[in-house]
């Protein structure tokens, strides 16, 4: 199986535990996903968050409707934890978030590998530049948010 790696990386200008404070609560990550995904949290809150939650998703990707489930497989708080794909549209996706502290805020690094059904076309010209959308969409909503609070 090809995997491929897609990495992101912004500075926020808060405090490392009100940042990973907004991270830990999975309910706001529809608040960071381009609407036309259409983002649903089916899982109630609250989402206790430690290795072995499971998160339930419902989205669009290209009109599609599709179910997803993550499992948190690392929990370390306020410094970094890891979501895997259990259900979902790729063949493998591992989200790394790393929050590291500097005198200019908080470094936010995601680093997602990932694997798509099809060949190297289709990461190429779909699920390559969906990423780069979502993350640089990502980027400008914790850019708003964290600037009004």
């Amino acid at each position: 199986m090809k995997t491929f790696l897609f990495e992101s990386q912004r500075t926020v200008e808060k405090s490392l535990e009100e940042v990973f404070s907004f991270f830990s609560n999975a309910h706001n990550l529809a608040a960071i996903t381009p609407q036309e995904l259409d983002l649903k949290i089916l899982t109630p809150a609250p989402i206790e968050m430690a290795p072995g939650t499971l998160i339930d998703y419902q989205l669009k990707l290209h009109g599609i409707p599709l179910r997803w489930q993550t499992e948190i497989t690392e929990w370390n708080p306020p410094h970094s934890f890891v979501d895997v794909q259990r259900h979902g549209p790729y063949r493998l996706w591992r989200h790394t978030h790393i929050f590291s502290e500097t005198e200019d805020g908080v470094v936010v690094d995601d680093s997602v590998e990932y694997a798509v059904w099809g060949n190297q076309l289709i990461n190429k010209f779909f699920v390559r530049p969906d990423l780069e959308k979502i993350f640089g969409y990502r980027s400008e909503q914790l850019n708003k948010i964290f600037s009004e609070t």
